[in-house]
């Protein structure tokens, strides 16, 4: 019998004038499936299978200024190739807005979403 536990997050909600779209930009720039809610992929997906792996989940001062202050949340993504997919962010005319690396955590990049969400790339080392 299950003891009742979280196993990790099971999705990911965001508001958005148009869902359609920011499903769309999250598709074509970060290649997640995903998806304007009810609504399945383009290809028919209704879930972004994810590789495991390490998660943060941390909270911050409400005065922190790792993010924009109208912004309660900030979405961090693990990625692999970091350099690579920051140029084809900016060649698709997303802007970058940070880039740093700590020893022994990794590399990270911000971008904003199509509604300017603040989104944190990570590459962990």
């Amino acid at each position: 019998m299950a003891d009742g536990k979280v196993l990790g997050i099971g999705g990911l909600f965001i508001r958005s004038p148009d869902p359609a779209a920011l499903a769309a930009w999250y598709r074509d720039h970060l290649g997640i499936a995903a998806t304007e809610s009810g609504q399945p992929t383009p290809d028919g997906e209704w879930v972004w299978m994810q590789q495991s792996g390490p998660t943060v989940f941390a909270g911050f001062a409400a005065d922190s200024d790792y993010w924009q202050a109208e912004r309660q949340v900030m979405l961090n993504l693990r990625v692999e190739g970091l350099e690579a997919l920051l140029t084809r962010l900016e060649t698709a005319g997303v802007a970058i807005s940070h880039r740093e690396g700590m020893e022994g955590v990794g590399n990270f990049a911000r971008i904003q979403d199509l509604d300017g969400n603040p989104l944190e790339l990570w590459e962990p080392a």
